[in-house]
């Protein structure tokens, strides 16, 4: 049976972990894709301090969905020992926090330069840290994004077909696509859907680029939910809205009795988001799961 599970990138709300946790009950989000956190990265926070996150998560009820690293969001010739480092640190925090994802990338390729000639690096270094992972248990989510690898769908089932492990999956991100030049459904879908296991929601337009809120762009997230809903998918989908240049609010008519802030806060900003996604889930007949 689906379950539609929704989780958030906090840090789009406000930096403070208090405002993030308040903000997430009001709507009834229990998870958190934590990137950000009290002004900085998570995996740049030290082990007590991820420990510190951790009891005041457990005393709000609120659990990880992902982490959100910068894992892999560097440039292919840059010094992968030192990233390697980083990378151990996430995995103990991941521990710490319980957290069954880490969302990692595939390493920006040379401006100018062709990714094909760097497929046997990319590929080499995705490996090393999927095996590092493999013990842990935690899975690692390669998320597409512009100008890294892995931006497009034909070679981030390279990476996926190369990699050949069950602890490294695909974070789908309609935006991240419709930022590339790709269409999301079906192309995108058909040739990915076997390895999704975990959705953000970001939409966006082909036209400029600019993200939109979900529904509202070229990013197709109707079909794509509607697909993932009628196959049984089971899991999360993560808010991350990226509205902080978005002009188009007052079209959406923000519910100002929700006492969450006007419309240009990030809570505010985050209100929406949340309500448009759920106007999508629910146009396909679909649900979310709060339990």
């Amino acid at each position: 049976m689906s379950k539609f599970v929704l989780s958030a990138f906090a840090d789009e709300i406000d930096e403070n972990l208090d405002v993030q946790m308040d903000v997430l009950q009001k709507h009834n989000i229990r998870y958190i894709e934590m990137r950000g956190v009290n002004g900085r990265q998570l995996v740049k926070h030290t082990l007590v301090e991820a420990e510190e996150i951790k009891r005041k998560l457990d005393d709000r009820k609120l659990l990880l969905s992902s982490i959100g690293s910068p894992i892999g969001k560097i440039g292919i010739r840059d010094d992968f020992e030192e990233h390697i480092k980083l990378f151990r640190h996430t995995l103990r925090i991941a521990e710490i926090m319980q957290a069954p994802y880490i969302r990692v990338f595939s390493f920006f390729i040379p401006k100018g330069e062709k990714p094909g000639d760097f497929r046997t690096d990319v590929i080499d270094r995705i490996r090393r840290l999927v095996d590092m992972a493999a013990s842990s248990g935690v899975t690692l989510l390669h998320e597409n994004e512009k100008d890294i690898y892995g931006d497009i769908p034909e070679r981030c089932m390279e990476i996926f077909d190369a990699a050949g492990c069950s602890n490294f999956k695909a974070v789908f991100d309609p935006a991240n696509f419709v930022q590339c030049g790709v269409e999301t459904y079906p192309e995108a879908y058909e040739i990915l859907k076997d390895r999704i296991v975990y959705m953000h929601i970001k939409d966006a337009l082909f036209e400029s680029g600019s993200v939109v809120p979900a529904g509202h762009g070229d990013g197709k997230l109707r079909e794509i939910l509607g697909r993932l809903w009628e196959r049984g998918y089971e899991g999360f989908l993560s808010l991350e809205p990226h509205l902080g240049n978005f002009i188009g609010f007052a079209e959406l008519e923000p519910d100002s009795q929700q006492g969450l802030g006007d419309e240009d806060s990030g809570p505010g900003k985050f209100a929406i988001a949340h309500r448009e996604l759920l106007k999508v889930i629910r146009s396909i007949g679909a649900s979310v799961d709060e339990e």
